[in-house]
């Protein structure tokens, strides 16, 4: 003997396996499951997104009969924190997560420049590769003094260089440039960090290694470059003297060849010299002769 029993649906049930798929600088996926298998009708889910660093609400409706379900928040800041509360429509038990989008990046090229009495900080605009970044934002530096252990805020601007006075000689300095931080220091950027080192023996900056890998690169490969075509001309130049050297020992050797022999005849060295040197030598003047001055 056996029996069937079919289970009554309980809309009560939450959402089971909610999590995060991916999360962008202004977009996160996520994903959960229906409350029990196989619905047999459409299913309306209310997703509560809850900014924890703006302090709002915003409220989605998602209607679907699939058992799982994959849903995009939009519109999201970058270096956000928020907390996601997905539930059906009848107000029935909820499941939650919390989602930190990705931050602004970090600002490219940063260097420094020395001046006499102070240095210049450079980096490169972040809204070349940050469509998401407004200018007007700014940025924000600050800077860490190894000596003392601590760090200090040295302020913001909306330009690409920043000037920092007072530094004192043989201490080691960080500076980072970041996107400027909102809402009380919540959303920040992913800062920049450039070494300031050894300020009192003029030895300079040291920037991060990415940064000397692309400068020690930058310098190495014109000198390689240069070197391969001085290498090439000196060949090219031994090559034609060689040629020239060949050519002419050619030519004076067939100027001395005889037909009649079979070969060439070269006249030892005390044949060698100007005709001039045949003419008789000029003997000095007797002081009994008369000279005739026309």
């Amino acid at each position: 003997d056996y029996v069937v029993v079919k289970m009554i649906p309980d809309n009560r049930l939450p959402p089971r396996h909610l999590h995060s798929v991916h999360t962008g600088k202004t977009f996160a996926v996520v994903k959960w499951e229906s409350p029990y298998d196989s619905p047999d009708q459409d299913m309306l889910y209310a997703v509560a997104v809850k900014d924890l660093v703006r302090k709002t609400d915003k409220i989605y409706k998602v209607k679907t009969r699939n058992s799982t379900v994959e849903y995009t928040i939009k519109k999201l800041e970058p270096g956000g924190k928020y907390h996601v509360i997905v539930q059906l429509g009848n107000m029935s038990k909820e499941s939650s997560l919390k989602i930190n989008t990705v931050p602004l990046s970090a600002p490219d090229a940063l260097k420094i420049i020395t001046e006499n009495d102070h240095i210049l900080l450079f980096w490169k605009s972040l809204a070349l590769k940050e469509s998401n970044f407004n200018e007007s934002r700014g940025y924000e530096i600050h800077m860490f003094d190894s000596l003392m252990n601590m760090t200090a805020y040295l302020g913001n601007t909306t330009e690409n260089f920043f000037k920092v006075s007072n530094l004192k000689i043989g201490h080691n300095y960080s500076f980072t440039v970041q996107a400027r931080c909102l809402y009380s220091g919540q959303m920040c950027g992913e800062p920049a960090t450039l070494l300031y080192d050894e300020l009192g023996t003029g030895e300079g900056s040291s920037a991060s290694a990415a940064g000397k890998s692309t400068d020690v690169a930058a310098i190495v490969v014109p000198v390689l470059f240069l070197l391969l075509v001085t290498l090439g001309i000196g060949f090219v130049v031994l090559y034609m003297r060689h040629r020239r050297l060949q050519n002419s020992f050619t030519a004076f050797a067939n100027s001395h060849y005889s037909s009649r022999l079979g070969s060439a005849i070269f006249s030892s060295g005390d044949d060698l010299g100007d005709e001039d040197d045949e003419a008789p030598m000029i003997t000095g003047f007797s002081d009994d002769v008369p000279m005739v001055i026309a």
